[in-house]
């Protein structure tokens, strides 16, 4: 930069400018530099050349001096004082690469966005007003030479950010054959903004119902400061968790929760005490990341409302939470909305309860060739995406396009966003929805640029199953994230099941579908599965055994959020989706249900009473499994789905957890899920961390130490040995006649029925407050004196020792 000898002016390139003006700007000269607004070319003859306009607003008029070129000479003209416009409020210099996003610093804000193919860049700013007028406020062009570190735009403003929105536009090759999507009318979300600001309303359109309305992203501030109050994680060793999987609109939206603040992220901290009170230490909160509920938005004729995208498996923004879940909205440009959700997790690790997130790094809500361009697609599609040599998506999650994990600047972007909810959101912990999908090679995989070297005989393609895949290898050994909880959803729509089989480190749990699947056939009478019945209680040591693992890597459940609810799968045989509009063709078709002898709700008194023990014989074999047991939301007082196994698209009681059922008297089943939960809690043998042993576990049939492991078998029984309960029976008998056991001798004590799941409430679970509880022990005696006990079908029991007054 060449210096006048002036104390009023310095020169900058072709422009003249006014040292006391600049100073009042507190830059150094050399981080100055000259941005443009974009304007119409001007003719060479006659024509100023570009003059300095891009400054924050000063108390007094700021000179400018321009060069008018005039032949070989460059004579100086001096130019009137103007006033600057007060949309031109900004002070523009070259900025920095890292970190990306927008990073309120050093009195201004830093802006910074990968994007390797771009032939030129533009930063977007947009006030709240003209983001509903869909108007661009101002532009600011990056320079490339000044602008741009490797494949990183950055630029770095000051000025008044009240308000104020932004986006990016690039340039470049529209050429779908070639991965590349750049479009220089369309502005784009930065992957790594921190809340995306449009609808503040859950399945609202606007006046002109645009479901995929223009988006902008929130510029940070020094001042976004949140009171944690020394919150800390509760670092609950795995094995101890009990994990509820909730939806936080769904939760608390009907109107019979009577809360101030339904379906929002305050609406749960308003109910967390039935959490507390269920026994729960961990929720894993279905996806809240930023996603477009209105996404499938069209109307139901079948029920007469509108489809929506309820679960929110289709992510627009990783580093945001869903706005439209917060009291908030949009208020503030969506600053409230994160203190929301952090005031969730504070409150809900006040009361002894994690907070894990799925997160749906498989996938976007950019879809396929056919999908909007909203962030990725318009940065950088080729790096974001698994692309064909053509251009094609693969579609390895069944939802129109596969994330490009394994790329460098994709695992970083994955990487990041942990780090950024474990650190500034304090999450405790995440499960990866589709998360095989995350082991898969990305596309143009390169041995030597992933490993540093060639490995012999690669022939790795795009897609093909990693053994060492680079992102999880990332993500298990990243200092930052070492101890929070991962659990990967082993399988994808590709056909990759890895479940037993995930790369694990040592670290990862899984979603056992194996343990879902063999339980159901199991507990519904089906034969041939008494022996796998029996490794699913023992936390699954076929899957998990051999490759060093735990017991809590072993994720059990029986259901979740896609699928039958646990009162469906003892109501149905068959899905029910005609509801969803797809003439009954979605949702998984083999679901190991059983109806217990009629088909719906309406049915026989018989067969309601029967329902209710299956049940409850499910909730029991969840509670003393070995591993960690994941209970579905609504589940605990037996929420109906009318048979609806793929809800996704309902904003309706299909979804909404029923305050009024889980009231209701005939809801004795909350009671005994509670009852379990808490007799899971005191016992140090249900939740071990290594798989049960001889020393610990005996297993039994009709007869003590002789199991039956044919075919044939209905009947499973073990006794463990318990270091609070000394020693606890439990048996199922999953047959259709009742079958009278023989009991194992202990001298000097006689077994206690705690758990008969054929009794009616409040008899099933004999609880210490029960009024007439020795009287109901007392029908037990006759068969007890003889150490013997009655199992009716379909039923199971626990026992307790308790000493032998008459030995």
């Amino acid at each position: 930069m060449d210096l006048i000898q002036s104390t009023s002016w310095f020169l900058y390139g072709s422009n003249l400018i006014n040292t006391q003006a600049f100073n009042k700007l507190n830059l150094k000269p050399t981080s100055f530099y000259n941005h443009q607004q974009k304007r119409k070319n001007t003719s060479n003859s006659g024509a100023f050349g570009d003059l300095f306009t891009k400054f924050a607003t000063l108390d007094s008029p700021l000179l400018v001096k321009a060069r008018k070129n005039e032949g070989d000479g460059g004579a100086m003209v001096e130019t009137a004082a103007v006033e600057k416009p007060d949309s031109h409020r900004f002070l523009v210099s070259d900025g920095y690469p890292t970190p990306f996003g927008a990073t309120a610093r050093d009195g201004g804000v830093n802006f910074s966005i990968y994007s390797s193919n771009a032939v030129s860049a533009t930063l977007c700013l947009i006030t709240l007003s003209d983001l509903h007028q869909n108007t661009v406020t101002e532009e600011i062009s990056l320079d490339p030479l000044t602008n741009k570190t490797g494949d990183v735009w950055h630029v770095f403003l000051k000025g008044d950010f009240k308000d104020v929105l932004y986006g990016y536009k690039f340039d470049g090759k529209f050429s779908p054959k070639e991965g590349q999507y750049y479009d220089s009318s369309r502005i784009i979300l930065d992957p790594y903004a921190k809340a995306v600001i449009r609808r503040g309303q859950f399945g609202v359109l606007e006046p002109d119902e645009n479901r995929w309305p223009q988006m902008a992203c929130r510029i940070p501030s020094c001042e976004d400061e949140f009171d944690w109050e020394g919150d800390l994680p509760l670092k609950y060793p795995q094995r101890d968790l009990i994990i509820y999987e909730m939806h936080v609109r769904g939760f608390t939206k009907h109107e019979s929760s009577r809360i101030e603040f339904p379906g929002t992220y305050l609406g749960i901290v308003e109910k967390l005490d039935h959490l507390k009170e269920l026994g729960i230490n961990c929720v894993e909160l279905m996806p809240c990341h930023e996603f477009n509920d209105l996404e499938y938005f069209s109307y139901n004729s079948v029920l007469c409302d509108y489809k929506v995208n309820f679960w929110g498996y289709s992510t627009v923004n990783y580093f945001s939470p869903m706005i439209r879940y917060s009291s908030a909205g949009i208020s503030n440009c969506g600053q409230d909305a994160i203190h929301e959700f952090k005031f969730l997790v504070k409150e809900a690790h006040k009361r002894g309860i994690e907070v894990i997130m799925d997160v749906v790094f498989n996938h976007t809500a950019e879809g396929n060739e056919k999908g909007p361009i909203l962030s990725f697609r318009g940065a950088d599609n080729s790096v974001y995406y698994m692309l064909a040599p053509k251009g094609e998506f693969y579609n390895y999650s069944g939802c129109g396009n596969t994330f490009n994990c394994n790329h460098p600047v994709v695992r970083q972007f994955i990487l990041d966003c942990l780090r950024y909810w474990v650190t500034e959101m304090h999450v405790d912990g995440f499960r990866f929805d589709l998360a095989s999908i995350m082991t898969r090679g990305s596309s143009l995989w390169d041995a030597i640029n992933v490993y540093g070297i060639p490995i012999k005989g690669d022939l790795i393609t795009t897609g093909t199953p990693l053994s060492s895949p680079p992102l999880i290898d990332m993500i298990s050994n990243d200092s930052i994230l070492c101890g929070v909880k991962l659990i990967a959803e082993a399988w994808d729509t590709g056909g990759l099941y890895q479940v037993g089989m995930f790369p694990h480190w040592g670290i990862w749990s899984e979603w056992n579908g194996k343990y879902r699947d063999v339980v159901r056939q199991f507990i519904k009478g089906t034969d041939g599965f008494s022996g796998a019945f029996a490794e699913c209680l023992c936390g699954s040591p076929n899957l998990y055994q051999e490759g060093g693992r735990r017991p809590w890597n072993s994720i059990n459940f029986i259901c979740a959020h896609d699928g039958f609810s646990l009162a469906d799968l003892v109501t149905y045989n068959s899905k029910h989706n005609l509801a969803n509009g797809e003439d009954n063709n979605d949702g998984e078709i083999h679901n190991n249900s059983w109806n217990c002898g009629q088909e719906g709700e309406f049915a026989s008194i018989l067969v309601k009473k029967l329902r209710k023990r299956q049940m409850r014989n499910f909730f029991i074999c969840l509670m003393v499994s070995q591993g960690v047991p994941m209970i579905s939301m609504g589940d605990e007082y037996g929420h109906t789905k009318g048979g609806n196994n793929n809800t996704y698209c309902h904003d309706n009681y299909m979804n909404y957890f029923r305050w009024d059922k889980k009231e209701e008297s005939s809801s004795e089943f909350f009671r005994f899920c509670c009852l379990v939960t808490k007799f899971r809690h005191e016992c140090e043998s249900l939740g071990l961390k290594d798989f049960p042993t001889a020393e610990r576990l005996q297993w039994h049939g009709h007869t003590p130490d002789k199991p039956d492991w044919s075919d044939k078998s209905r009947f499973v029984a073990f006794t463990l040995i318990d270091s609070v309960k000394k020693e606890i029976y439990i048996a199922f008998n999953a047959g259709h006649l009742t079958v009278t056991i023989s009991l194992p001798e202990r001298p000097g004590y006689r077994w206690e029925p705690l758990v008969d799941t054929s009794k009616p409430a409040p008899y099933d679970f004999l609880s210490s407050d029960l009024p007439d509880r020795e009287t109901a022990i007392k029908q037990y005696a006759q068969f007890l004196d003889a150490n013997l006990y009655p199992i009716l079908s379909y039923s199971s029991i626990i026992l307790l020792l308790s000493p032998d007054e008459n030995a």
